[in-house]
This record gives C-alpha cells, sequence and structure tokens, in this order.
C-alpha cells in the first residue's frame, strides 16, 4: 500500500449536516409527550386533566423564557444560527406553527374527551346559554354580591390609555357602543384571579366565570350598548437577565430584574376563536 492510500483511508467522513435537533423543537417535542398522556384513554380522567393542565403550564413557560429569549436576541441583532442550521426567524416560524397543532391537540382533548368524560360521571361545565332559570337566578345574585365589588372594568379612549394586561391574565374584551353618539370604544375587564374559575350552579354542574361576567357586562357598563366580548391573554417576557460579574450588587440586581418581569414585553396573544379583525380591534 503507498503512502497515498494509506492517508485516503484515514480521513473521516464527513457528518451529516442535519445531525443537531432545535432545542426549541426538542423541547415542545417533549411537552408533546405530556400531551399524549392526557390523550391516553387508558389513563384516569381527572390525571387526564391534570396532563393537560401541566401542559399548558410548561407551554407559558416555555414563551415566558425560551421565546422571549430568542425574540430579544432577534431584536438586538445578536441571534445566531441555532446548532440546527436554522436562521432564528426559522426557528420562531416553526415553534409559532408546533405550537398551533400542540394547542389544538389540547383544545379537542379537553371539549371532546375530558368534558364528555366528566358528563358520563355525572359533572357538567355548561355555558351560561345551558343554565337553568333558578341557575342563572342564583347565579345572578352571586355576581352582584360577589364577583361585581371586585371588577374594575377599563375603557379605552382619548383620556385613558391602553390599560397595562399582567402576564398570564384572563381578560375580557369588549366593544361598547354609546346609543347616542354611536361612538364605539374598547374596553377590558379582568377576570380576578381570586376567585374560583368555575363557579357551582347546582349540584355537579359549574359554570366558568368568565361566562357569568360576560352576561352581565350591562351592569359594567350602564346604558351602553354591548357589541362584541372575547376572552384573551397575554404571555409576558419573564426571563431574568443578571451578568454576575458587572453587578455590584446582586441582590439589588436581582430585585430589579424581578420587578421588570412584571412590565416584560408581550411576546404571545392568545384570543377566543370567535374574534374578528376589524375597525374596533385595530
Amino acid at each position: 500500500m503507498t503512502t497515498t492510500e494509506s492517508r485516503a483511508t484515514t480521513e473521516p467522513t464527513p457528518l451529516p449536516g442535519g445531525r443537531f435537533l432545535d432545542r426549541e423543537s426538542s423541547w415542545l417535542a417533549f411537552n408533546e409527550r405530556v400531551l399524549e398522556l392526557a390523550e391516553d384513554p387508558a389513563i384516569p380522567l381527572l390525571e387526564r386533566a391534570r396532563f393537560l393542565a401541566i401542559f399548558s403550564s410548561n407551554l407559558d413557560e416555555f414563551f415566558m423564557v425560551r421565546v422571549a429569549g430568542l425574540k430579544r436576541r432577534m431584536a438586538t441583532g445578536i441571534a445566531v444560527k441555532s446548532a440546527s442550521g436554522h436562521q432564528p426567524r426559522a426557528v420562531l416560524g416553526n415553534i409559532w406553527d408546533q405550537t398551533r397543532k400542540l394547542v389544538d391537540r389540547q383544545s379537542d382533548c379537553f371539549h371532546h374527551q375530558v368534558v364528555a368524560g366528566l358528563l358520563d360521571e355525572g359533572i357538567e361545565i355548561p355555558r351560561w346559554a345551558d343554565l337553568t332559570i333558578d341557575e342563572a337566578d342564583a347565579t345572578t345574585e352571586l355576581f352582584r354580591t360577589e364577583i361585581f365589588p371586585v371588577l374594575t372594568p377599563l375603557a379605552v379612549d382619548p383620556a385613558h390609555p391602553f390599560p397595562y394586561i399582567s402576564g398570564l391574565s384572563l381578560n375580557l374584551a369588549v366593544v361598547v357602543r354609546n346609543p347616542a353618539s354611536e361612538a364605539e370604544l374598547f374596553a377590558r375587564v379582568k377576570v380576578p384571579p381570586l376567585l374560583p374559575r368555575f363557579l357551582q350552579v347546582s349540584p355537579n354542574r359549574f359554570v366558568p366565570l368568565e361566562d357569568v361576567i360576560a352576561a352581565h357586562l350591562h351592569d359594567l357598563f350602564p346604558g351602553m350598548d354591548i357589541l362584541q366580548h372575547h376572552t384573551f391573554r397575554v404571555t409576558r417576557n419573564e426571563d431574568v437577565e443578571v451578568e454576575e460579574d458587572d453587578a455590584e450588587n446582586l441582590l439589588d440586581a436581582l430585585e430589579r430584574e424581578l420587578t421588570r418581569r412584571r412590565f416584560g414585553p408581550p411576546v404571545r396573544l392568545e384570543v377566543e376563536d370567535t374574534i374578528r379583525p376589524g375597525p374596533a380591534h385595530a
């Protein structure tokens, strides 16, 4: 064997270009496994509901940290290709595509499997329109005594700027019209987190709190016509950035960062599928 032939046989084989996985896609694949547990009919029903809640909590944290960090790097111009070779914008686009599919599966699992399974066990989650007259009357009294006092509706007009929307809070987007001037206004009503998300209206029947608030918007906006109302939710950047080497006082730096987290820029907006684009939502 010649020297040239010896060198040729020892040259390393080139590694495939797509040998690395994108870490964001890998994480979403992990959360998909959590969703698969919720979709598994062999798992007890309440455990499946718990896995749905874990899936949502995981996804919230993913957007608050991973997606927020990616968007921040893109905004500052320091984002580079991922180990998988994808540009940051392509990674972000892939995240949106994957999460939409996963959230659609989660919604289908909840409505067509978990809620249906609860119904088979005698537990119902009706919407406001499905309540009996007695249930609606009792819930209206509950609204006036316990829910109405803790609501703070905020309208948006030239004298009132758009209100701050806290991260992960559930809200109602409301479009009202002044019957005298025909002027339309956007308003926001925050669903109080201190109240139970589902209110018991009769034995084994629970109505969503946002449905009760939406049914009584005329009490919050007296004299106004209620044109539209939709639930929505904002996820904010809650990633903590502290440079230990540059911080003179690490404790002070952490306190500033934790304060800043409450007012981080939004990274995700979730809206009810009944919402429709138009001048009132511009």
